[in-house]
């Protein structure tokens, strides 16, 4: 008789069926057939590609006003063409997670315009002056992503403000999104004395080609690019980074960086190891954007950054799928970028590679307004310059300035609030949009920055060293917090009388590798150190004197931080 392979069943009644093992759940991958939407924003994307969304705005709710606007459009594909809803003004920053989207938001916009490499010409500064002072209430900050954003944008204006931006070759496409955002840039590309390279031709072909190409417009979430000769921008901090490295037998080229982004679960970039020259970078940079798209965690957006399939896959395998099935072609291995010997943000006189120089000016905290970028026109055309850049800490620059001109342009600067000279604090203090304007933050962040640098200017004017403040409104960290000297993360705290009080969680000693010596890092974050905004600028002004009493010869904040006790840090 034959046996049967089939084993017996239990007798015992007690005994659970044995569960075949569960599949992992996916990711969300398109290129492993995950297509389909796992949540509202994947939905709003596959519905309708987000840059459609401008024909809309201009055909019927420039016509037909703020309340014609369809709500997926207005939360959701609204921000590929650099547009927020502002926040509500009044709204106190403990109802920021308790109210439905539609009761924080105002019928005005935010409003973000690219300036890929931070270039802007003396055209472009006038026109975008002009458009402050007429449709956004004078309002033009300068983000720490070289862009400018203006508040108080009415749907109604913005074919004119389109009309004017793109007649002297700006635009808002993918100035937000999950597409890729404006790509970071030297702001003394193609002037700097220690430039072997200039990187310019690459980042406008890849904007030329890319930006508004409906084959990146559907990414997991935010792209950011930095692409610099110099150690000037903050590199590590990008989901690519290309940085200038002159090969030993191949000559000036650049090394890439991938997987880079703060936010609430901060990952510094990883080194691929390549060289790459100049004429293949777009190529190389449309690579990982494509990687990206296709390998990008798409279930969960709080996962949804390039750093999770990075830190996932690791540096081999993610070279590996890039060269193979992205390029088709090996890249060249090739050595590590030589860092300076100091951090560099060029603000001062400086000489240019031709014998002119530029001069960087910092306003506060990067608040300008549109009055005062007509006055900075004025005062560069005067100077003889027709070139300004914008920098990646809230800082711009004047270009191409006669050596005779110079001392005459830091006055005019300093005539209209713009400082070439400035303060540790000032030159120093970095500050997001805040609860003023910003949907999401929890405390106002612009004019704390403003008190902070008048109150530590006063009493401590001659301060001798380096320390970076920036001041972030909420847990994004727009403002890089986590790689500050100071970082200031806002929250509700509880004050002296027992009420909650705005107030900002602490951060010491974070900073990127910018310079020789320098370690990448996010810092101390030590248990409770928090402190009300009404007390912060006593706080840091006890933690400098603090430093200044103990540092040893040489030593930075950062390493200070390191080196001493908990207490001498509250």
């Amino acid at each position: 008789m034959a046996v049967s392979s089939i084993p017996a069943r239990s007798e015992d009644p007690t005994a659970r069926p044995t569960r075949a093992p569960r599949r992992p759940r996916g990711e969300g991958q398109w290129a492993l057939g995950h297509r389909e939407p796992l949540n509202p924003n994947e939905r709003i994307k596959k519905d309708d590609d987000p840059l459609n969304v401008r024909a809309r705005i201009e055909n019927i709710y420039a016509h037909r006003g703020f309340a014609s606007i369809d709500p997926q459009d207005l939360r959701g594909r609204f921000r590929w063409w650099g547009l927020y809803t502002q926040r509500k003004a009044g709204i106190d920053g403990g109802r920021t997670a308790v109210l439905e989207p539609h009761e924080l938001e105002d019928e005005f916009f935010m409003l973000r315009v690219r300036i890929d490499g931070g270039q802007l010409s003396l055209a472009q500064l006038r026109v975008i002056a002009d458009i402050s002072r007429e449709f956004a209430r004078d309002t033009a900050d300068i983000t720490d992503r070289q862009n400018i954003q203006y508040h108080w944008i009415r749907v109604e204006d913005m074919p004119e403000i389109w009309r004017r931006l793109e007649s002297v070759g700006l635009q808002t496409t993918e100035a937000c999104g999950d597409c890729p955002r404006i790509v970071l840039g030297s702001p003394v590309a193609g002037v700097a004395r220690d430039e072997l390279l200039d990187p310019t031709p690459a980042i406008d072909e890849i904007v030329a080609r890319y930006v508004g190409d409906k084959q990146f417009s559907n990414l997991p979430r935010k792209f950011k690019t930095s692409i610099s000769w110099l150690v000037d921008t903050p590199y590590e901090s990008n989901d690519i980074a290309l940085l200038g490295v002159d090969h030993p037998e191949h000559g000036p080229g650049f090394d890439v960086w991938v997987g880079g982004g703060l936010s609430t679960n901060p990952m510094l970039a990883k080194r691929l190891g390549v060289w790459v020259p100049l004429a293949e970078v777009p190529d190389v940079w449309a690579g990982v954007v494509g990687i990206f798209r296709d390998y990008g965690y798409r279930r969960l957006r709080n996962r949804a950054r390039l750093k999770f399939l990075v830190a996932d896959w690791g540096v081999e395998r993610f070279r590996e799928v890039l060269e193979k099935d992205y390029l088709g072609r090996t890249l060249l291995d090739g050595p590590a970028p030589v860092l300076p010997s100091k951090p560099v943000d060029h603000v001062g006189v400086h000489e240019q590679a031709d014998g002119r120089h530029y001069v960087g000016a910092a306003p506060v905290v990067g608040r300008v307004s549109g009055a005062q970028l007509s006055q900075l026109a004025d005062v560069v055309e005067a100077h003889g310059s027709d070139r300004v850049r914008l920098t990646p800490y809230q800082k711009l620059l004047v270009l191409d300035v006669p050596s005779e001109r110079t001392e005459s342009l830091v006055d005019a600067l300093r005539g209209i609030g713009l400082e070439a000279r400035p303060s540790a604090w000032r030159r120093g203090t970095m500050a997001c949009t805040g609860i003023e304007y910003c949907k999401l933050a929890i405390v106002e962040t612009k004019a704390r920055g403003e008190e902070l640098v008048a109150r530590l200017e006063q009493r401590l004017r001659d301060f001798d060293a380096d320390i970076s403040i920036h001041i972030n409104g909420c847990p994004n960290a727009c403002a890089r917090t986590q790689v500050a000297d100071i970082g200031l993360k806002g929250q509700l705290v509880v004050g002296p009388d027992g009420r909650q009080v705005e107030g900002f969680q602490v951060h010491l000693g974070g900073g990127l590798g910018m310079a020789q010596g320098q370690t990448a890092g996010f810092g101390r974050k030590l248990r409770g150190l928090k402190t009300t905004a009404e007390e912060l600028p006593e706080y840091v002004e006890r933690l400098a004197r603090r430093y200044l009493a103990g540092r040893s010869e040489g030593e930075t904040f950062a390493n200070w931080v390191i080196r001493v006790d908990e207490e001498e840090l509250r």
